[in-house]
């Protein structure tokens, strides 16, 4: 069984046997198709097969993939995939399912994913599935760490200058890139000489502001816990959940502490049971692979402990 766990920031990639027994785990750097292409995403993940060595074609692979938010990513990724004859059959889709299913082996689940940017997926014990293309403010998604460090420089910036509220977050954006002031910063992404993308650095530095007691960091952070908890609630009433498991992971809420995860906790719809995975997302890919072969659910214990150990 192959098992790949594809995110904006590194890849993950374990191999186990039908019983269960890990084989291999490698990381790699990000394979988004978003920034890559498909042709692109599959190179990061073939570096990461050709490290490791197995009894090729395996009998099953599950590739969950930041990038595979709609139909024509999930065909063109798994045409890539499919073309490298790694296994005899596959299963592609978004990196969040991972996500689902490392964290709950409940019929009834809810996964929010909130590192980068943020996304949403969810299960009925019928079958029914619920998922979002998550694509940014162009579908109407805010949030991430990224969105959230966007937001710390461009209130950092009116701050500085006078026209919004005082706030530690000059200081954040200041100290951490080095620059004079949150000005300089602002025209430095703006002509690229810093990518953009490096302001979700930010995040965990405004997550510290607003638990020290920084009302313009808190109210960022209050703004996403709301669209995570937004996204929790849309899930429940598209698939009619009245109990599910809700389980949170991305680098925001991996740790399960924080203002960030507490204010998400709290606003949870009741039958919402929190969950914050004991084993990295990729277990969930391996899992879903030995979903897919009918494998024994002492196999499946046995993979998510040995995953969890290393």
């Amino acid at each position: 069984m192959i098992g790949v766990d594809g995110g904006n920031t590194k890849t993950d990639l374990a191999v186990a046997t039908l019983d269960g027994e890990l084989v291999a785990s490698v990381r790699g750097p990000g394979s988004n198709s978003h920034g890559l292409g498909s042709a692109g995403a599959v190179a990061v993940i073939a570096s990461l097969v050709d490290a490791v060595a197995f009894d090729r074609p395996a009998e099953h692979g599950a590739f969950f993939l930041c990038g595979a938010d709609v139909e024509r990513d999930i065909a063109e990724l798994s045409s890539e995939i499919d073309a490298r004859s790694w296994t005899r059959a596959a299963t592609v889709d978004n990196d969040t399912f991972a996500l689902l299913r490392a964290g709950s082996d409940r019929r009834d689940a809810v996964a929010v994913v909130c590192g980068a940017g943020i996304n949403c997926v969810g299960r009925r014990a019928d079958g029914n599935v619920a998922r979002y293309p998550s694509l940014g403010w162009e579908t109407g998604d805010w949030g991430g760490a990224e969105a959230l460090g966007r937001e710390a420089l461009f209130l950092a910036a009116r701050a500085e200058d006078g026209r919004g509220e005082p706030t530690a977050l000059v200081d954040v954006v200041r100290s951490h890139f080095g620059f004079w002031t949150a000005y300089a910063l602002g025209e430095a992404v703006h002509y690229r000489r810093l990518r953009d993308v490096r302001l979700g650095e930010l995040a965990p530095a405004v997550a510290a502001a607003a638990g020290n007691g920084d009302a313009v960091a808190r109210s960022l952070v209050e703004r996403l816990a709301n669209e995570i908890v937004l996204m929790v609630r849309r899930a429940f009433a598209d698939l009619d959940l009245r109990q599910a498991d809700v389980v949170l992971g991305g680098g925001m809420l991996a740790r399960g502490d924080g203002p960030l995860y507490e204010r998400v906790v709290a606003a949870l719809p009741g039958g919402a049971t929190p969950v914050v995975p004991d084993a990295q997302p990729v277990a969930g890919a391996v899992l879903a692979a030995l979903d897919a072969v009918g494998a024994s659910d002492d196999a499946k214990r046995r993979v998510r402990e040995e995953l969890r150990a290393r």
